[in-house]
Order: structure tokens, then sequence, then C-alpha cells
């Protein structure tokens, strides 16, 4: 499978937070920071437990349809308040 690029991931995650009206977008680019864990952070808000919830499973199948690739680890679906999804080179936080 052809490997995709941080900045075409990063732009799809955007576009599918943005399909369920996530809002105040927040991109952190950590790639200069050598201990970093990731190269980029996306930060978004929902306006409840349930929208929160329905942006986290819009990215991730989104992101699975457009690019084929699949987080490693998703936290925080149980309560929803805030969802961390892990895409190895890229972390999306999705809070209240």
């Amino acid at each position: 499978m052809k490997e995709i690029s941080t900045k075409k991931l990063m732009e799809t995650i955007i576009e599918g937070i943005r399909n369920r009206k996530g809002q105040r977008i927040v991109t952190i680019d950590l790639k200069k920071i050598k201990e970093a864990p990731v190269e980029m952070m996306i930060i978004c808000e929902g306006q409840s437990n349930t929208q929160v919830a329905a942006i986290a499973d819009e990215v991730d199948s989104f992101v699975r349809t457009v690019t084929h690739v699949h987080p490693l680890f998703v936290d925080g679906r149980d309560n929803a308040e805030w969802i961390v999804l892990d895409y190895g080179n890229i972390f999306v936080h999705i809070m209240q």
C-alpha cells in the first residue's frame, strides 16, 4: 500500500472534523521538537458528548474511506468528553 503524507492525512482529518461541524480547529506543528511524540497535533471542539463522539466517528470513517489509514489507538469514547485518535504521526484531540 502507498504511504500517505502527513500533510494529506492532516487535510483529510480536518475535512472529517468539518463534516460534523467541529469548531476551533487548531493545528500544532511539532516537527522541530526533537522529543515530540508526533509531527502534528490537531485539536478541535464539539458542543456536547454526542457531537464529540460524532466528530471522532466521522474522522475515523472519513480517513479510512479516503486514505485507508486506521488510527493506531483511540481513547475516551466511553464518556466522549475528550477523545483522542492516534494516527502515529498525528494526534487528534476532540473535546468539549
